[in-house]
């Protein structure tokens, strides 16, 4: 991989790590936006950056009319894999869905909104959703400093992640620049999540991860080396947690 990759071509070659080993989000996501935002059964729901489903698959278990905004081919297919008949895969980006105008309920954007180009993808936001329609942003932010497994793996990620600091959501997921792309403050709600793994669940975690080298690149071998002496010291009855906060911010676009 290399650095200034295309973000919609990050994902690529990891297709089915991502699929098996990143966490999805947790149902109280959707208990949340039927209490506060009125999300029921056919709501009409743009899951922009969907990627293999993770998060559109929280929306069609609720009976939503789900539509998965996806650049990238090999995620975008394995999306469609899914097994719901109230999914559409759409080829399209945040900043060009390809979706009519004030057609939507809902916008979710699932570990994906730092990729977006914000300037260009608040005017199409605005355009695609029905008056009073609702913004959903959503993060699994892994804990860092919790646990010693998680304080290794962060710096793991450090030392061998190939741009790590440049792309982290943590850049983005801030108090003032979600407000600045609302227009006003949004809600906030915090869920917590977390997944176990084994040593091969943790190996394709990693390896889910765009800025992680990828078998044939520099540092590979010797990164994948780490984390099995990490996995090694740290693991409990065989597995290691991987703990998340899932950050929710939502609201209307001013």
């Amino acid at each position: 991989m290399q650095k200034g990759l295309d973000p919609t071509k990050r994902f690529s070659s990891r297709v089915e790590n991502y699929v098996r080993y990143r966490p999805g989000y947790p149902a109280e996501i959707v208990d949340l936006l039927r209490q506060d935002c009125g999300l029921k059964e056919g709501s009409m729901v743009a899951d922009i950056g969907s990627g293999t489903g993770k998060l559109s698959e929280l929306f069609l278990k609720a009976g939503c009319e789900v539509f998965g905004v996806e650049p990238n081919k090999e995620m975008r297919e394995a999306g469609e894999r899914m097994d719901f008949e109230n999914f559409t895969s759409v080829d399209g980006t945040a900043e060009a869905t390809n979706l009519p105008d004030k057609s939507m309920s809902f916008i979710t954007a699932g570990q994906a909104f730092h990729w977006f180009d914000h300037q260009k993808c608040r005017p199409e936001f605005l355009r695609i959703l029905k008056p009073n329609g609702w913004l959903v942003i959503i993060w699994n932010d892994r804990r860092g400093d919790t646990t010693p497994f998680l304080e290794d793996y962060e710096k793991l990620m450090l030392e061998f992640g190939t741009d790590y600091k440049e792309v982290n959501h943590r850049r983005t997921d801030k108090p003032e620049i979600i407000e600045k792309f609302f227009g006003i403050p949004p809600r906030f709600k915090n869920v917590y999540n977390v997944r176990h793994f084994d040593f091969e669940g943790l190996k394709g975690r990693v390896l889910s991860s765009s800025y992680a080298p990828e078998a044939g690149e520099p540092k590979h071998e010797e990164m994948l080396a780490a984390l099995k002496r990490i996995f090694d010291v740290r693991q409990k009855n065989g597995t290691v947690a991987f703990e998340y906060d899932t950050h929710v911010y939502y609201g209307h676009l001013k």
